[in-house]
């Protein structure tokens, strides 16, 4: 897609037979905080006791959120130039994705390559799930900020328009760099710097005091900003993780299919871990150059994971599968301590995986290993 806010391409597979862009009505995609510091008052705020359980946009579609602008409709087709498909960089399942400029200190509309760009994204006309999506990044980014989470800047609720505006990812999605044909070969320590960069994102989730199920990690929700450094995008379907000591979240089944954890898929059973498996996929990914599901492959290698797992646990068999276009530009030690890592995200059964802190953990020893030793 090029430049892009927020994984323009909001490609959420079916998985089984749930629409995997689907929100359930009766989820809570995300709650108010408990801390004090979260607090945004009664009025803007849902409660669980009354069913609520999200963020409620009252008539006057203002939620009153710490370091969120209220943009109104006018403001935006200003930033946009009245959304001239010029200035579309994106679309999905929720909508369509537009460049826009807006002062670097106020935040108000400017002209083009005057002050800062801005991803400007606008859900489809009366979209129930475009609505559920928005509230859930709304009441979930306008409380979280991290360097590795794309950084939301305001939002609009006027009439029969949900729109989300976010800092612009100049450098686009993971999934274009890596996939894309023709393009430059990403580096060895650029990819190995994304994987570190993300595993940060999903371990500040993780150990929030809300503890954030991610949900739908892939390279398509990764993006990316002039220098490749990684934030997480696209928090519609997040969850709050377990709470009253249970281990995991009954909930419908949404993801992307290739990456969603099989435990997950087979029960219903929403885990913390099950980012977990979602991260091994990407590692893999980013391994080999290869899409997890790609059905132009011979029918031995259509899945990624089935073809490549025989191969991970040794290093002869690795250098087979690992990505040509790296050109063996790599420490042979450090690839094979990520492919241990990998069969590590990747176990079936997710109390067999590792937390997300072990994995940032171990990236960051992978790291470490020089470029030349074998």
């Amino acid at each position: 897609m090029g430049n892009c806010l927020a994984s323009p391409v909001e490609n959420h597979s079916p998985i089984a037979t749930q629409p995997s862009t689907s929100v359930d009505g009766k989820e809570k995609a995300i709650k108010q905080s408990k801390s004090s510091d979260n607090r945004h008052g009664a009025e803007n705020r849902g409660s669980a006791a009354a069913g609520g359980g999200g963020t409620v946009v009252p008539p006057s579609g203002r939620i009153i959120t710490p370091n969120l602008k209220n943009f109104t409709y006018a403001e935006l087709q200003s930033a946009t130039r009245n959304f001239r498909p010029e200035a579309v960089v994106g679309e999905g399942g929720f909508g369509t994705v537009f460049k826009g400029w807006v002062d670097r200190e106020t935040l108000a509309p400017s002209k083009p390559g005057v002050g800062m760009p801005v991803a400007i994204k606008i859900s489809k006309l009366d979209s129930w799930q475009g609505l559920q999506e928005w509230k859930a990044e709304v009441d979930l980014l306008g409380k979280f900020s991290h360097p590795n989470l794309v950084q939301l800047l305001g939002y609009c609720r006027e009439e029969k328009y949900f729109i989300l505006i976010y800092e612009y990812m100049e450098g686009g999605s993971l999934e274009t760099h890596l996939f894309r044909k023709g393009g430059d070969p990403i580096p060895w320590d650029t990819r190995l710097n994304i994987a570190i960069g993300t595993a940060q994102g999903l371990t500040f989730l993780h150990t929030s005091e809300d503890q954030v199920i991610f949900r739908d990690f892939k390279a398509s929700n990764i993006l990316l900003d002039k220098d490749f450094n990684a934030k997480l995008s696209d928090f519609g379907v997040a969850r709050l993780g377990p709470a009253d000591n249970k281990s995991h979240v009954s909930t419908r089944i949404i993801g992307s299919y290739g990456y969603a954890d099989p435990e997950y898929i087979a029960t219903g059973h929403l885990y913390v871990k099950s980012d977990v498996y979602g991260f091994g996929v990407m590692l893999l990914e980013l391994l080999t150059g290869l899409r997890v599901v790609d059905v132009r492959r011979p029918n031995g290698a259509l899945n990624l994971i089935e073809w490549a797992k025989p191969s991970l646990a040794e290093k002869r068999k690795l250098k087979k599968i690992m990505d040509p276009r790296l050109e063996n530009q790599y420490p042979p030690r450090a690839a094979f301590q990520a492919a241990k890592l990998v069969l590590k995200c990747l176990k079936l059964q997710q109390k067999h995986r590792p937390s997300m802190e072990e994995v940032l953990v171990t990236l960051q020893q992978i790291n470490s290993i020089m470029v030349n030793p074998n």
